[in-house]
């Protein structure tokens, strides 16, 4: 599975000394959210690669979950038990 930051454009930062500082672009969260696959309801223990690897069968794709729920970084998901999460991947399956 890809990164979340897969085919993003690089550019470069150049020092003052010269030196250039390859860098990624800024990395924005999907304006339209995907339809939801499935719904989970977080209990103790869950962590974003685990329900990835439940759900979507890859342990690195919790950012899609994150995506997937409007969330920038992943753990947030999981911080309170009882949340209700969207379960999609990005863009395919909207209904």
């Amino acid at each position: 599975m890809a990164s979340r930051y897969a085919g993003l454009p690089q550019a470069i930062h150049w020092r003052e000394d010269g030196t250039p500082v390859p860098y990624l672009r800024r990395r924005f969260l999907p304006r339209e959210l995907p339809q939801p696959l499935a719904l989970h309801f977080v209990v103790q223990g869950d962590r974003p690669d685990t329900l990835a690897a439940r759900y979507l069968a890859d342990p690195e794709a919790g950012w899609q979950i994150a995506d997937a729920n409007g969330v920038m970084h992943p753990q947030e998901l999981v911080d309170e038990v009882g949340r209700r999460i969207a379960i999609a991947l990005p863009g395919g399956n909207r209904g």
